[in-house]
């Protein structure tokens, strides 16, 4: 397993705790395991099993896909046509992919499902942070979550990153995606306004998914030259 600098990421999780961060049961992992969803662990010593963070976002990947009402069939399908060297970060993009198309919505859960849901204990503090992200909304005795965003904020916690940071974040992301689909649902209007309607219907199935794709590998690999001339720059910047 490697990281996206193409540095090898040691594997340290047991099946317990990949099942544990994951929300979901040691049966289920080893289930998946036996149909190829998830490629086999590195045995360690005393013969155990140690899985990584591509294992994790697979089984993120597999939720989503379940979420979107896919059969085990369809998904094995899915997964099989997908590279077998993805690193986490890969995943997490074709994830992204898949959730963009999902219809909105929130679940009411107690404490207890939340946290199944997030795959990991959480603390008021926690709870709070994810309500500022507004992921979480406390409910009563329950919460109303995006189980959407839920991954992605638990993931948040651990990022050594201030709350105001992570808020200034978001709210960037929100402006300049709702620009970007507004100039873009512009373009495709004035594109098919003399077209006949059969095209419109066709542009309209399958603009979203080629959209969203298309948004993202942009992002995706700006981002990535942005963080490479940031950390050149530091780079350059400690040693002189």
């Amino acid at each position: 397993m490697t990281t996206d600098t193409g540095e090898p990421t040691p594997p340290t999780l047991t099946i317990d705790e990949l099942a544990a961060r994951a929300g979901t049961t040691v049966r289920t992992v080893r289930f998946y395991g036996t149909k190829g969803l998830l490629p086999p662990p590195v045995i360690g010593a005393r013969r155990v099993g140690h899985y990584g963070q591509e294992h994790l976002a697979r089984l993120a990947l597999i939720e989503e896909l379940q979420h979107q009402g896919m059969t085990l069939a369809a998904i094995e399908r899915y997964v099989a046509q997908l590279p077998p060297d993805l690193s986490a970060h890969d995943l997490a993009i074709h994830r992204a992919v898949v959730a963009s198309w999902a219809p909105d919505g929130t679940e009411t859960l107690d404490r207890r499902e939340l946290e199944r849901r997030a795959g990991r204990a959480l603390t008021e503090e926690d709870v709070d942070r994810l309500a500022a992200m507004d992921v979480v909304r406390p409910d009563g005795t329950a919460y109303r979550v995006d189980c959407g965003l839920l991954r992605l904020g638990v993931r948040l916690l651990d990022v050594p990153l201030s709350q105001e940071a992570i808020l200034a974040a978001r709210n960037v992301l929100i402006e300049h995606s709702r620009t970007a689909a507004h100039e873009l649902s512009q373009l495709f209007r004035d594109e098919v306004s003399q077209r006949a309607a059969q095209d419109v219907k066709s542009l309209s199935e399958h603009m979203q998914p080629l959209v969203v794709q298309a948004l993202l590998t942009a992002f995706q690999r700006s981002l990535r030259e942005e963080l490479q001339q940031w950390l050149g720059a530091s780079q350059v910047g400690g040693s002189a």
